[in-house]
């Protein structure tokens, strides 16, 4: 058995995989937002009520927002900030008795999709999370490419290709820098950026999907923000090609429920791709919500 945990913000699911991938077992329990101990604690009573509930012992992976220092093996870059600075491999295993593997949550859905999901068995996947954030994970034959400083993936927080003047100027990221793809790409991103260009728009309560609705329906204006969108993509993920060259690119997160995007992309990135003929792939992932954790199990291969 594999068991597969997702550790986020506000909630940690837990996941029971077979060997052929069978989902056996999936719960979640809402994320202590104050108390680091408490779930370590948590997760440690998840993994063995799930054991206790199937039947079987098993390895457990874990899928986290962000990644383990190559030189302190504390977690850094976590949106779930109680993590940040904290041993959370080794307290883990002290609490489960066992050794765990953990990855970033982009790389889990990554290699998901690359196992059992839309892009599975093909040799090198690009997997991206356009949701809240802008997140990546590659798969090369089955496996994780982590990278020198532990970032393979990370392209979110490289500037926008191509950028045009008003998006050079950009706008600030958390990372410090400016003009980043995570800023013109995320979820957030595309509503923040609708309000700014369109006169009289100040709703706090639109959202992605509205504008996504709207655009269905025939508003122009939404018709032209998303055009927008779809060239900024193409070139953000034409920069991934050129590097990369992978058989799929695979979108996950909130953006990814965005079904024009997997025609309208693919039909110009071809003029920022470096090759007469683009054959690589876009696809939607196959469990959606569910790779991340799913990938945690897989963290512990069939052999």
């Amino acid at each position: 058995m594999r068991f597969g945990i997702d550790m986020g913000g506000t909630k940690i699911e837990i996941i029971a995989l077979d060997d052929d991938g069978n989902e056996q077992l999936r719960e979640r329990i809402a994320t202590n937002k104050e108390d680091y101990e408490a779930n370590v604690k948590n997760m440690a009573k998840l993994v063995s009520d799930a054991a206790n509930k199937v039947g079987e012992q098993g390895t457990v992976g874990i899928a986290t927002p962000g990644s383990l220092s190559l030189e302190t093996g504390l977690l850094q870059g976590s949106n779930a900030t109680i993590l940040n600075g904290k041993p959370i491999k080794q307290d883990l295993e002290a609490a489960m008795g066992q050794e765990i593997r953990i990855a970033n949550d982009a790389n889990c859905l990554a290699l998901s999709e690359a196992t059992d999901g839309a892009a599975a068995g093909l040799p090198i996947v690009f997997a991206v999370i356009v949701g809240s954030g802008v997140g990546g994970g590659l798969i090369v034959n089955g496996q994780i490419v982590e990278g020198a400083n532990s970032i393979a993936g990370e392209w979110g927080h490289n500037p926008l290709p191509d950028a045009t003047e008003r998006e050079i100027q950009g706008r600030p990221c958390y990372c410090g820098r400016r003009q980043c793809i995570e800023t013109w790409l995320s979820g957030n991103s595309f509503t923040r950026t609708f309000k700014g260009e369109i006169d009289n728009v100040d709703d706090d309560d639109l959202h992605a999907k509205l504008i996504l609705d709207a655009m269905r329906a025939g508003d122009d204006d939404a018709k032209v923000h998303f055009g927008k969108y779809v060239d900024r993509m193409a070139r953000a993920l034409g920069s991934i090609i050129n590097v990369v060259d992978p058989h799929a690119i695979v979108l996950g997160g909130g953006m990814s429920n965005a079904d024009e995007l997997y025609d309208a992309v693919p039909e110009i990135w071809g003029q920022y791709v470096f090759s007469e003929h683009v054959y690589t792939k876009l696809l939607k992932s196959k469990f959606g919500d569910s790779s991340g954790v799913r990938g945690a199990a897989w963290l512990w291969p069939k052999d």
